[in-house]
């Protein structure tokens, strides 16, 4: 894909009261620093995700089996597991357990896209994969992928349908070391309601964050062919780079998302 372009030697004794009552600064600079318990349970649990020990949608252990795993209380294990959960990496089911949040879930299918239609009706969205090669990360790439200039990677590009209006064009790079076994083939026989949803069963690689920048772009003529408008018509660019466990960042997409009939939601709290 040809489009990713846009990123000591000597001391003084003070005086007596001086070392008695050292500055305020001094000893912050100088103080340990300090990780509450429960934030380190939260790493080593994330590390166990990170690792595939618990797959999606698996249930982890009880609280009480990984407090005798850790060496800590059962309130210490809640704690982290609360904060996991509120971060989207853990669901809660009452009765059942705690299970390994997944794309998988149909409050998840979602998750990632924020485009709305105008008229406010929920509109069902299948994908048509266009291309799948392998490359060389160009800078651009190398750069938001955080790989060396030239690594190995793999280049898609595919339309968003919402109903059956074409109102996505897609252009995405994936680190080829998780993904380099993709083909168009594969990418069209796929039947998950997400492309994430399928990279979690298919090469057990799970989105947990994304970070976007949003701007206004006039579309490419090969865009617009696709989505059915003019060159140069306005466009909504959404540029993500989403994260696995650990930070990884392992995709970089570039969507190219029509504004006539459809916006960008998001809410805040």
């Amino acid at each position: 894909m040809t489009h990713f372009t846009s990123p000591p030697s000597s001391f003084v004794t003070p005086p007596r009261q001086a070392a008695a009552r050292p500055a305020a600064s001094a000893r912050a600079v100088s103080a340990p620093a300090f990780t509450p318990l429960y934030q380190q349970i939260k790493t080593l649990i994330l590390q166990a995700l990170g690792q595939g020990e618990w797959a999606p949608g698996v249930m982890i252990p009880s609280e009480a089996e990984l407090a005798a795993r850790f060496g800590v209380s059962q309130g210490t294990v809640r704690k982290a597991v609360d904060e996991l959960a509120s971060e989207n990496l853990l669901v809660r089911l009452q009765g059942k357990g705690t299970f390994v949040a997944s794309h998988n879930d149909p409050h998840a299918y979602y998750r990632f896209l924020r485009l709305r239609a105008d008229a406010g009706e929920t509109r069902e969205t299948r994908s048509r994969a266009l291309s799948c090669t392998s490359a060389r990360a160009d800078s651009a790439i190398a750069k938001a992928l955080e790989q060396e200039e030239g690594a190995e990677v793999v280049t898609l590009t595919r339309i968003l349908f919402f109903a059956d209006d074409p109102v996505v064009y897609d252009e995405i790079a994936l680190a080829a070391d998780l993904f380099g076994q993709l083909t168009l083939e594969r990418l069209a026989a796929q039947e998950e309601r997400s492309l994430y949803s399928f990279f979690e069963r298919s090469f057990g690689v799970r989105m947990i964050r994304a970070e976007e920048r949003l701007r206004a772009v006039a579309a490419r003529k090969d865009v617009a062919d696709h989505l059915g408008f003019e060159a140069g018509s306005p466009l909504l660019l959404i540029d993500r780079i989403s994260r696995t466990y650990a930070e990884r960042p392992v995709e970089w997409r570039r969507s190219f998302c029509r504004t006539d009939a459809y916006h960008y939601f998001n809410e805040l709290s």
